[in-house]
């Protein structure tokens, strides 16, 4: 069985989690640069097993998709090319920032620490892979 990865994907940086191989337990990965997330995925794809990306869906708080979902689109489609055989899931990612940044404080983490945005977006990924395993 291989691992779900999520992706929490923004304009400048994208957080990435992971789970282990049972699928059972989600981990925050890294952040990487937003440009350079294929090559990141291409590397990562060729020393692990993954069956599944999960991919946050964006959206404003009235349910319409927000600025950068045709970004998201973009990359998907980019993605569905570069590696077929890895499903595609989404998530809706609403809030998840604002839980990430209540997660830091309820860590105990320092107020210098919660001011690190990768920090922000790989513990959203990690809620976001948290989601969609509780739905599956």
């Amino acid at each position: 069985m291989g691992r779900i990865l999520a992706i929490d994907y923004g304009s400048k940086r994208t957080g990435i989690a992971v789970t282990d191989e049972l699928q059972l337990i989600a981990s925050g990965l890294t952040t990487v640069e937003t440009h350079g997330l294929m090559p990141f995925l291409s590397h990562y794809f060729s020393e692990q097993k993954v069956d599944a990306i999960v991919i946050g869906e964006p959206t404003q708080r009235d349910g319409t998709p927000s600025n950068i979902e045709g970004n998201i689109q973009n990359f998907i489609k980019g993605f569905g090319v570069k590696f077929p055989s890895i499903a595609i899931e989404r998530v809706d990612e609403r809030f998840t920032s604002k839980m990430a940044f209540q997660t830091m404080i309820d860590s105990g983490l320092k107020k210098k620490q919660r001011q690190n945005k990768a920090l922000v977006d790989e513990i959203s990924a990690t809620i976001i892979l948290q989601q969609y395993l509780y739905t599956k």
